[in-house]
Order: C-alpha cells, then sequence, then structure tokens
C-alpha cells in the first residue's frame, strides 16, 4: 500500500482532497480482491495528481478487521496496520463532531451494505471539503460526492 499525502490540514496550490474508505484500503492489500487493480491504478493517480489523501481512523479499523476476520489473515491485518504508523499517510481522528454529522447520513431505513462507517466517512469527507472519496461503494454518488475513479484530472 503505498498512496502517500503530506500531513498539511490545509488545500494548497489546488492540491486534491480525498478521504479514503475501508473498501479501498482493502482492495490495495489483497492482490485476490476484485477491485485490487483499479485501487492500484488510482493509487497511482492519486501519487501522480500530488493529492492530499486522508485515511479516517475508522477505515483503518475497518478494513483491519475485514483482513484478520474475513480474510483471515492476521498477518496481513499486521502489516496493513503497520503501514499507518511507519509512515507520513494522514490519519483522521474521529471526533463527536463527526459521528454527530455523521447521523446525517445514517437513518433507520439506510441499506444494510452501508453502515455508520461508511457515514462517518462522508461526514469527514464533507468537513475536510473533500474532492472525491477513494471507495467503491455507491452510497457516496447518491450522497453527492465524487468517486476518487471519476477524478478527470
Amino acid at each position: 500500500m503505498s498512496i502517500s499525502g503530506e500531513r498539511t490540514g490545509a488545500k494548497m496550490n489546488n492540491q486534491l482532497k480525498i478521504v479514503v474508505d475501508a473498501d479501498a484500503i482493502i482492495a490495495r492489500a489483497n492482490p485476490d480482491d476484485v477491485h485490487h487493480q483499479e485501487a492500484t491504478e488510482i493509487s497511482k493517480h492519486l501519487i501522480d495528481l500530488k493529492a492530499q489523501v486522508y485515511y479516517p481512523v475508522t477505515a483503518i479499523a475497518e478494513s483491519n478487521a475485514y483482513i484478520q476476520r474475513v480474510l483471515k489473515s492476521t498477518a496481513g491485518a499486521y502489516h496493513t496496520a503497520k503501514v499507518f504508523i511507519d509512515s507520513d499517510l494522514q490519519v483522521v481522528e474521529v471526533n463527536q463532531n463527526i459521528i454527530k454529522n455523521a447521523m446525517n447520513f445514517f437513518s433507520p431505513n439506510t441499506s444494510k451494505k452501508n453502515t455508520f462507517f461508511d457515514c462517518i466517512i462522508a461526514a469527514i469527507a464533507k468537513e475536510y471539503h473533500a474532492d472525491a472519496i477513494f471507495s467503491f461503494d455507491k452510497f457516496y454518488p447518491k450522497n453527492g460526492f465524487k468517486l476518487a475513479s471519476d477524478l478527470q484530472v
């Protein structure tokens, strides 16, 4: 996993801001994932664009749990988690305000495929004025967000 981002919160020189969802982390970490190749290409594109890439702590934890439980790879989960402490990747903490704003995307009628984790990603994308979300989930475009795969820059 080699998506990089600088450690600034401000958008500099029209730098694109991208928030990463767990499915993109999983796709990058798992060569057998249906989206692995596309995720790799998007990651390279974001690097070429010098995008500011944000990794919500919830997406890190969610992807790590999936790798460990579903993919049955504790070693893979360990190495994926280690990437976030041994690098300059920008990790976003989730506070009470983000959780409060996530509720704007969550309701009792929300699809079981669209979890509160997704709502947190949406709230972070809104708070950070993200240009796109790196995900393969259709929840985001349905809520007015652009996907990183749709960036035309």
